[in-house]
């Protein structure tokens, strides 16, 4: 009983440590670097407010159809698409890619599969099309939580507090989510498909069964924007924000000044550990039910160094 008092006085620590460490990068806004983001966000004003009046109009000022539909062709069209297209290029090239050497499981996926790979564009094409109703259900109640679509478009610090706030709830959210679908009982009937990969391309960011998909992909990352209140156009570099980094997490190459895809390649190898986005809440559960960590095992979810010697993953 002692012990497990003790191990959850040690994961509300942590929590709080990650949530106070958040806390203090907002307190401290007014430092150099800040202010120059923030005068550039302000120089820059006219722009975004014609990008924005630019999506309104091209979806009617519909507030529902920018909401859902513009939502789409924001983070598919203009970067889940094109950003993909570019890997599966890359990988269907193999070892003639300029990328190889700093594709993570060398040995694997070269070239990738044209099959296996036409097969996962199709289920992510159905699990995006099926996103779209699932949009329009979260439309009223973004709507009632504020006034998302105001010609104000927001401050830089409150764009700033709504990212940091993100990335807390799609921590807490996919590692939770994500855990729930390793459970025996779930695993083999809905999160099994997405490891049939066990070396990832960026496609698979989304290859996963309807249920995980809403469950895993897509409510995790609505969250920090419900909670917020976000406007739009918040939302919308969220999105992308998101995108990109699963796609990139997911391509198997640990590319200079990008996310390290290590953790996330060895999960997909092995099924265990690495059940996070950025480690955060991983590192709590370990508190509550410690387990042998193999010290040959990638934990480094972002890293800004990238590796060429294949012979160092497991």
């Amino acid at each position: 009983m002692a012990g497990r008092i003790a191990r959850s006085l040690d994961s509300v620590r942590s929590a709080a440590i990650m949530i106070g460490s958040s806390l203090i990068i907002l307190a401290c806004m007014h430092n150099s670097f800040t202010w120059h983001l923030q005068q550039f966000w302000g120089s820059s004003k006219n722009f975004w407010e014609t990008v924005w009046y630019t999506c309104q109009w091209l979806c009617g000022r519909n507030n529902f159809v920018t909401f859902v539909f513009g939502s789409q062709v924001i983070t598919a069209v203009l970067l889940f698409w094109p950003l993909n297209a570019f890997l599966m290029y890359t990988d269907l090239r193999g070892k003639d890619s300029v990328l190889y050497k700093f594709k993570v499981q060398a040995d694997k996926n070269v070239p990738v599969d044209k099959a296996r790979l036409k097969e996962a564009c199709l289920v992510v094409l159905f699990n995006q099309v099926f996103s779209i109703p699932i949009t329009a259900v979260l439309y009223p109640l973004m709507v009632k939580r504020a006034n998302i679509f105001s010609s104000q478009l927001p401050t830089f610090q409150r764009v700033l507090l709504d990212l940091v706030v993100s990335v807390i709830a799609v921590e807490f959210a996919f590692y939770y989510s994500h855990r729930f679908l390793h459970h025996p009982s779930v695993y083999k009937w809905i999160h099994k498909k997405h490891h049939q990969w066990t070396a990832p391309v960026g496609i698979i960011s989304l290859y996963a069964h309807p249920i995980e998909h809403v469950l895993s992909n897509f409510l995790p990352v609505a969250l920090g924007p419900m909670i917020m209140g976000s406007h739009m156009m918040t939302t919308w570099l969220w999105f992308l924000l998101a995108i990109f980094t699963t796609v990139i997490v997911h391509s198997g190459y640990h590319l200079p000044l990008m996310p390290s895809p290590e953790a996330h390649d060895f999960h997909h190898l092995k099924f265990t550990n690495n059940y996070g986005v950025l480690g955060f809440f991983g590192s709590i559960a370990q508190h509550r039910q410690p387990v042998q960590r193999d010290k040959a095992i990638p934990t480094t979810h972002f890293s800004l160094w990238y590796f060429s010697d294949h012979g160092k993953f497991p």
